[in-house]
Parts: structure tokens; sequence; C-alpha cells
């Protein structure tokens, strides 16, 4: 039977297919990518780069400063549209593709899609070896993409321009499945990228790509109900798949019924107000009291699309009962069997709706209720206490995020590695599903700027705040040029302490020496005096650096409207940390050391060891 074809490169096809797939937002047809990221290289400029230039009035191409900075603005557009959109990324060869790695581990940790294009080598290898080829003399099939092979959940290296058909509809089976959805890497070969081939016409079809809600199995959801039913003390740990899967309206519904109280994750938070009376905010090692006093004695947890990491669990010593069942509700089953858990394989909202409509009549011990919320209310004034503003030379990391939120309390916060997250973590008050933006399941230094940029294009009207430490926007800064390329203003809040605090603290805390953290600490001749402020106006952006708390409230309001991104740098102590909340965290300490501090430590750690759920 003979078809309609159009003769196409291997890149024009794959252009025209990404140009095609669409999706219903709020009962709008829109095109499920909102963009492609590309730096060009001899490895795809040729082939991506024509390609992509002929279709750039209907999918956008935007130039980016480093490889991995575009791709992690990219996934934070996706974590932004709750992963109802998506962006590709396209690199050359070599170390532009290898930049992209590490933001595809991001990725696959969090969970999230992203569609990852590097060149490659010449599939005839003629020209072998090709500029920036690496070579292994054991196997010539090896390239450097093959290390993207363990952080993708689907990679494909494409030889033939014929093999982009079955490798492109794989691709997006992957990136909008709620179960597997994570980073796709579709290497292309360049020649392979200028090949002709006829695709048939149907291939570039429109696609609609709906949300699939899993229900859950009858068997496991009769067992999850009767264990909430048996339980006297429950929690909620609300992850990330509660907003994935827009599920805080059902969560608020549940909650609110049964007197069951909400912990929220990293990922999770934002899942209910913050002011919600049952929302107990942060849990685990970056927990509030109200949340952890209540995990410790919890007899059942329902874990709601969360993968239950060592920061979630405190290392696994936060759970106390003896008594405890996990119920993991999750559409991932991976994820839903952790820890001898109840499975229940389902989508969060799906498997809230059916809990909330088979419970009916059954409330949780309204003195543990009651009890959840005299917590709150102890936790809130903990808080307030940390955040209030002062006149100290150098202030907390928690003292300027109460400045930031009083002067900006409607913004989308974005943060990633260090110190901060743990005390936006607890501190952050998020009024709303994603205004708290938080990449931790990676830890990634340098995510910050870049992942603000790809909130702020998902959101374009939404105000977006970025706070960094010095040593991640030493890391990764150059999207702040970007930023101002593409008009997307950000206010990046740059909090200096003069080196590594996080770590510093962590040593110390470990027993350990000051050493290699603090730039005060480090191997050096002279240390460098670093004006962040001139740095970042030198591209493009407004900034200012403040010397207090009251001037840093002040420069975020006059700030506010601006017409590009800003930067308000202050310096910070390195040592403050909010005391009130948080949980022992699992860091080995060595058993053998010359030095007493260290001893002391791998005695108390021992110690807690003992508090660990092994299994």
């Amino acid at each position: 039977m003979s078809q309609k074809t159009v003769r196409l490169t291997m890149a024009q096809a794959v252009a025209r297919f990404l140009t095609m797939q669409k999706t219903e937002i709020d009962g709008e047809i829109v095109p499920i990518f909102g963009g492609v990221f590309a730096i060009f290289g001899h490895g795809n400029v040729a082939g991506m780069g024509e390609a992509l230039h002929g279709i750039k009035e209907t999918l956008p191409t935007y130039r980016a400063q480093n490889e991995q900075g575009m791709a992690h603005a990219a996934i934070a557009y996706a974590k932004a549209s709750f992963r109802r959109r998506f962006m590709a990324c396209t690199s050359s060869i070599g170390p532009g593709a290898l930049n992209m790695v590490t933001a595809a581990a991001l990725a696959h940790v969090n969970r999230l899609p992203v569609l990852l294009l590097p060149g490659d080598v010449f599939a005839n290898r003629v020209p072998d070896p090709v500029l920036q080829q690496v070579e292994d003399w054991s196997d010539g099939s090896v390239t450097a993409n093959d290390c993207f092979k363990p952080v993708s959940r689907y990679f494909d290296r494409i030889t033939r321009p014929e093999q982009i058909i079955p490798a492109l509809r794989r691709a997006m089976q992957v990136l909008t499945d709620p179960a597997e959805c994570g980073p796709v890497t579709l290497s292309l070969c360049q020649d392979v990228q200028a090949e002709a081939y006829d695709y048939p016409e149907h291939f570039f079809a429109e696609k609609i790509w709906g949300v699939r809600r899993p229900m859950p199995d009858g068997d496991e959801f009769a067992e999850a109900a009767a264990a909430l039913i048996r339980a006297k003390k429950p929690v909620i740990i609300a992850g990330g798949g509660v907003l994935y899967s827009e599920a805080s309206s059902a969560l608020r519904t549940f909650a609110e019924r049964y007197g069951v109280p909400v912990l929220e994750t990293q990922a999770g938070k934002s899942s209910l107000p913050h002011d919600h009376e049952l929302n107990m905010g942060s849990v685990g090692v970056t927990g509030t009291s109200a949340s952890n006093t209540l995990a410790e004695e919890a007899d059942v947890v329902l874990a709601i699309g969360t993968r239950l990491q060592d920061f979630t669990t405190g290392s696994w010593a936060l759970f106390k009962n003896d008594a405890l069942k996990i119920i993991g509700l999750n559409v991932q089953p991976f994820d839903a069997h952790k820890h001898h858990a109840l499975p229940l394989v389902a989508d969060a909202r799906a498997g809230l709706e059916a809990l909330n409509a088979a419970l009916t009549g059954w409330q949780a011990d309204p003195d543990w209720t009651d009890r959840a919320k005299s917590g709150k209310d102890d936790w809130l004034i903990a808080a307030d206490e940390a955040t209030a503003s002062s006149n100290a030379e150098l202030p907390s990391d928690a003292q300027v995020i109460g400045a930031v939120q009083r002067a900006r309390d409607k913004a989308i916060v974005v943060c990633a590695a260090g110190g901060l997250p743990g005390e936006l973590h607890k501190l952050w008050k998020a009024d709303g599903p994603g205004s708290y933006h938080m990449e931790y399941g990676f830890s990634t230094m340098g995510y910050e700027i870049a992942g603000g940029l790809g909130v702020k294009l998902a959101r374009p009207d939404a105000d977006v705040v970025v706070m960094v430490g010095d040593g991640s926007y030493m890391m990764l800064n150059s999207e702040i040029a970007s930023s101002i390329m593409l008009g997307a203003k950000l206010t990046i809040v740059l909090l200096d302490n003069a080196g590594y605090g996080c770590i510093n603290r962590l040593q110390m805390a470990t027993g350990g020496a000051n050493f290699n953290n603090m730039l005060e600490d480090t191997h050096h001749v002279a240390l460098p005096g670093i004006d962040f402020a001139a740095h970042a106006a030198a591209m493009g952006a407004v900034s200012r650096k403040v010397a207090s708390l009251a001037e840093l409230e002040t420069a975020l309001q006059e700030t506010e409207t601006t017409d590009r991104t800003t930067v308000i740098v202050i310096d910070t102590d390195p040592l403050i940390t909010t005391d009130a909340g948080g949980h022992w965290w699992d860091v080995v300490v060595p058993e053998v050391s010359i030095r007493p501090e260290v001893t002391a430590a791998r005695e108390g750690y021992v110690a807690a060891l003992k508090a660990q759920r092994a299994g």
C-alpha cells in the first residue's frame, strides 16, 4: 500500500515532529514543547541548526551561554509547568554534550521531562576520529554520549534517518508518562542529521497528549484503606507528585475531612498554603518542629508522590513508632514499594479522590489533630523569631529570607543547593502550588539562576525571586545574560558568606577542622575581592550591594517594577542557622582520627545510628 511521503533531512523531521506535539491546558490546545535551547557547534549547526531556523516562528530557539545552564532552564520550565509542558536542548558533540550530563542526572533524580539532542560522531565513520570524538580502543561504538545512558529514562543513538520515527514516538511516551517521566536523550550522529529520507506524512500529524491518571488496584486500595481506618495518629507526607498530579485540592479535602496533618517534602512544599491549619510545613532533616514531632509518633504515614529520600526521613531515624505502617501512594511502583510500604500504585489525585470517597465515617483521633494545630502555632512563633528583622552587621540566612518574604510575599522563590534550601524549606511561606521552586533531589549548585530563567519562561507574569549563595553563583551565573537577552526579568538575591558556608558547618558538626570551604581557610596567596554587583552589572543586570536588612527590603521594593534582571548582594553570617526544628542526618564520621573533636563526633554518630530503621 502506497503512502504519502515528504522528503526531509533527519534534523528537519525532528524539528517538524516537535512542532506537532500538543497538549490541552485549561481547555486550550497549546504546543507541548515550549521551545528549544541551543548552543551550536560543528556537531549540530548544519543539521539541527538549519532545521530549527526553518521553524523558528512556530517553535522558538533560545541561545544560552552554557549547555548545563540551558538544560537546567529547560528542566525548571517543566517543573514550573507541573510536567505538562517541557523543552528540548541541542548541543554539539563533545564538551557541549557532556555539559548537559549533570542536568540530565538532575532531571532523572527529580522525575522531570526534558528532551536532550546532543550531536554525535559520524555514523559512516569516514572522517574518523572527528573533532572532539572520544575514542575507546576496545570498543569502536563508544562515544562521549554514552555518558547519558545511566541518567536518561530513554536513550537512543540515531545512525539512520528513518530511526527517528520509532525513537521520537518512544521519547514522547516517556516524557509524558507520569511513571516513567524523566530525561530522554536522542544522540544525533552529525552526518545523519543532514541525510534525507522520505518520511510518511502521518508521522507529522498533530498529536494531543493528555494526562494519564492510573486508578488504584482494588486489593492494594482495600489494604491501604483498612490501614488508615485503624490509624490513630496518621500523617500525610506530600511530595512533588502532589503538585505534578495537580492534586492540591484533593489533598486539602482529605486533610480537612479526616483531620490528618500534612507534612511537606522539598519537592512537595506549596502543596497546601502555608497558613492552612493542617499544613505542618517541612519534614525531616530540614523539618519544622511541628512536622517532626508528629512524624516521630505517627502510626500510619500516607506518603504521596515522594521518593522518601534521606532528608525526608531523617536518614530513616525520624519515625519511632514500632507499629508504623507506610502507605506508598505513587504512580511509580519503584517508589510505592520503598521501605516495606503498603503500595498504592496510582495517580496522586485519583488515589486521593478514591480514598476521600471510601473513608467516610472515619476520623483521625481529635486529640491528635488538635495537638498538630497547637504544634504548628508554637512553630510559627519560633519561625517568626528566626526571620525577624535586626540590625546585625552580618544577618543570618533566615533573616534575609524574612526580608525577601516581607518585600515580595507573592513571589515564586527559586533555589537549589547549600544552606539556603534548609532554611527556605522551614521558613518560606508558600501561598499556592508552585510558589516554592526548589531543586534538592540532586542538590545541584549552579541551578538557581538558570532555573529561575526557566521558571520565568514558563510563568512570564510571575514575580520570580532567585536566592543564591556566593558559591553557587560562582559556579554558574552566565544565564543572567540570557535573561537579559530574552527579557525574562529575575530578581536575584545573592547572599555572600565568603565561601561554602553550609559545608563548613557540616564539617564542624562532624568534628572536622575548618578546611577548604570558607575562602579564608583555603590554600591561598591572596583572597579574591569579588565585586558581585559589578560582575552582574557587566552582564547587563541592574545591580546593587546593600549593607543591612532594611536596605535589602527597600531595594526589593524599589526594583520590583524594573524592566530587567536585578541582582542585590548582601553579606551574611556563615555560621548562624535556625535552631528550631531539624533532625539528625547520617553523615559518616571517621572511625579513627588523631583529632579529639573527630573522636567525640564519632561517639555521637554511633549513638545516633541506633535510631535508624533498617529496611
